[in-house]
């Protein structure tokens, strides 16, 4: 992300910059100002996505979910927009804005988290119990 911010402020100071070559760059600044207008706004998103989605995604050392998110980055690096990000998961991008699909996969990443929890949880409650009956078993054995 520090990459993306750097290399989007070296193009405003280019910008910047390209005032002082007086009218020859006119054409210059005004394609440059475009592409940072829409650079700007895609940057905006990207951030607001890894924020949401990615982060919290990288956090949790679970395989399905980073590998969630490494489509994500893909799809935002890639300069796809959010219709073929909605009809990768098979939602129809007419009735499924990207709002409602970040939303979708951010509720979709915290109840894995949550069942991953649960099953360690249980599984870890299951290896005491089964630790208990055998520390018993050894009791009643060692009595008889």
């Amino acid at each position: 992300m520090q990459a993306i911010n750097k290399g989007l402020e070296k193009v405003e100071q280019e910008l910047a910059a390209s005032v002082n070559d007086g009218a020859i760059s006119v054409g210059f600044r005004k394609a440059l100002k475009s592409f940072l207008d829409s650079a700007e706004a895609v940057v905006r998103s990207l951030i607001s996505l890894y924020s949401e989605v990615v982060s919290p995604c990288l956090k949790s050392y679970s395989c399905n979910a980073l590998c969630l998110c490494k489509t994500l980055m893909t799809f935002v690096l890639q300069g796809r927009n959010a219709d073929s990000l909605a009809q990768y998961f098979g939602e129809d991008p007419a009735r499924c804005p990207f709002e409602q699909v970040t939303s979708i996969l951010v509720i979709f990443v915290n109840m894995f988290k949550k069942s991953r929890d649960e099953n360690a949880r249980t599984v870890e409650a299951e290896k005491k119990k089964m630790e208990k009956e055998k520390a018993s078993m050894s009791t009643i054995k060692g009595s008889e």
